[in-house]
């Protein structure tokens, strides 16, 4: 694609490649009779929720607003909703729309318990478990981390009134693989095995890398049967990255290049505003052509132009030495970028396109207007 026809900042989704990842994700529903679940807080691309729909069994929501995204653009699938506790007037709203219901506790569950009875629709219910059991690293990614909100202990299921559960969920995992999945598994028998016998579904969460080059399919594929047939249960996934991975990208221009003891060069892109994870993470996206510092001719320091003085994206090596007007692809960038997004400093928000072959056609763009409308 000719990325100078393209106005940047600007989020490229690529169908053909988002279509790899659908194929993998329906082979594994196909081959195990799982339901996966788009989760919309890595990828809410709404203009694509027909396509993924084709592919997937429905979305999942962490809240009214995202509930209401997926009942309403990726009409006729199935509607699911989380959150760690729930306002009534939202609760109002969500038992008309969805068509699973996870609670956090057993007293969510008993708050509003009567609200899903007398609902309109039939509303199947779960309840979060915290199995105490995760492989992730970084606290602030890990659910199962010492004295987390995020799901109900064994401890504290003692003597729950879970009359009218039908599931458990439990999200323990972040961009892992198969194995750790499995290890997961062992930990959630040994605590709820019990209870899962009982149960209708259980529902895996999200954090699986499937569509990675290296994820183990099979073993995914073995441990949904392996469920299913123990304790005669639906299975339900949720992944959100798996979906998009790998299928956009976020294109930049260089206004400046600076010294300061290294090349520094300034985009019209912001890590804060337009890829936050960046900075949260931390991690290093890649560029199209760079390599690592001192790796090609010449090493850039690249960075925001926001006020905050931590906008830096990351230090790269380039063949050629960047000028203004030049253009930086960053890779993986439809994941958590457009979802977490915002107008510090008055940043514009960067357009959206989608790119089928060669084709780039750009569906959204913002203005001084969305800015505004943020603020009052």
């Amino acid at each position: 694609m000719d990325l100078y026809t393209v106005p940047t900042p600007c989020y490229i989704v690529d169908k053909d490649k988002l279509k790899k990842n659908l194929d993998t994700l329906k082979h594994v529903s196909e081959s195990t009779g799982a339901h996966i679940l788009l989760a919309q807080k890595a990828f809410s691309m709404y203009k694509l929720y027909p396509f993924i729909g084709e592919y997937l069994s429905g979305t999942t929501a962490s809240g009214l607003y995202e509930a209401r995204l997926g009942s309403e653009e990726m009409s006729g699938k199935e509607v699911h909703v989380f959150s760690p506790a729930y306002q009534e007037t939202d609760m109002k709203q969500l038992v008309k729309i969805c068509d699973h219901i996870v609670f956090n506790t057993p007293a969510q569950w008993n708050r509003f318990r009567h609200m899903v009875e007398n609902a309109k629709k039939r509303i199947s219910c779960g309840i979060r478990v915290n199995p105490e059991y995760s492989e992730i690293e970084t606290d602030i990614y890990n659910p199962c981390f010492t004295n987390s909100r995020m799901g109900t202990t064994l401890e504290n299921l003692k003597d729950a009134d879970l009359k009218g559960i039908e599931g458990l969920h439990f999200h323990t995992m972040c961009e892992q693989n198969a194995d750790v999945l499995e290890r997961t598994l062992k930990v959630v028998e040994e605590k709820f095995g019990d209870l899962l016998f009982q149960m209708k579904w259980i529902n895996f969460g999200g954090g699986h890398h499937i569509t990675r080059t290296d994820y183990d399919i099979e073993k995914l594929i073995s441990c949904i049967h392996s469920i299913k047939r123990k304790y005669e249960v639906e299975v339900y996934l949720e992944p959100g990255e798996a979906v998009a991975l790998q299928a956009g990208y976020l294109v930049a221009t260089v206004l400046d290049v600076m010294k300061n003891g290294m090349e520094i060069a300034i985009l019209d892109t912001s890590a804060a505003c337009h890829m936050p994870d960046v900075l949260e993470m931390p991690y290093r996206p890649e560029i199209e052509g760079a390599g690592d510092p001192g790796e090609k001719k010449v090493t850039y320091r690249l960075a925001g132009p926001t006020c905050l003085a931590g906008d830096i994206i990351g230090d790269y090596s380039f063949d050629y030495n960047l000028k203004p007007g030049d253009k930086i692809v960053f890779y993986d960038m439809a994941i958590y970028s457009m979802v977490k997004n915002n107008t510090f400093n008055g940043m514009p928000l960067p357009s959206i396109a989608i790119q089928e072959g060669d084709k780039v056609d750009v569906i959204k763009t913002f203005s001084y207007e969305d800015f505004k409308m943020r603020l009052s």
